[in-house]
């Protein structure tokens, strides 16, 4: 693909972009990044670094796999925090039961200093339809797996 790094990963983070552009003014963020005050960067580039006096984000956790979650976790330096997200009802891997984010949750159940944050269907904050289309396809999953059994 031709383009700069940036470019060619850019369409990737725009969720990201576009949650940060609702918190923040577009210029002030597009200053953060600049000076590098915010970084964005894909998953893979996070090998071997160390994050001190950071807050580090993972979104769509959902789908990595348990090597990349193990990785990520391990990446947290002294000062940090890590916030991870992701909905298990919308993993994208082959083997949905080998997502990192499944994993974890079950791995790290028990830490002190690790918490668990669940959001059902109530938590949605977009559109009212959102969240009778969520219901809708819960419905319409329950009554496959019944069937199946």
């Amino acid at each position: 693909m031709p383009g700069t790094f940036l470019e060619k990963v850019d369409p990737h983070f725009r969720p990201l972009y576009d949650a940060l552009y609702d918190l923040v003014e577009v210029e002030k963020i597009n200053r953060y990044i600049e000076n590098n005050i915010i970084e964005i960067a894909p998953l893979a580039y996070m090998r071997g670094r160390t994050l001190n006096d950071a807050f580090i984000i993972l979104d769509e956790a959902q789908n990595t796999t348990y090597v990349q979650m193990k990785m990520f976790l391990t990446r947290m330096g002294f000062n940090s925090k890590i916030i991870v997200t992701g909905d298990i009802t919308q993993i994208d891997l082959d083997k949905p039961q080998d997502s990192g984010l499944v994993k974890s949750l079950k791995i790290l159940k028990n830490i002190e200093g690790i918490g668990i944050v669940k959001l059902s269907k109530i938590d949605i904050v977009r559109h009212p339809l959102v969240q009778k289309i969520v219901d809708s396809y819960e419905k319409f999953e329950n009554i496959k797996e019944k069937n199946k059994n």
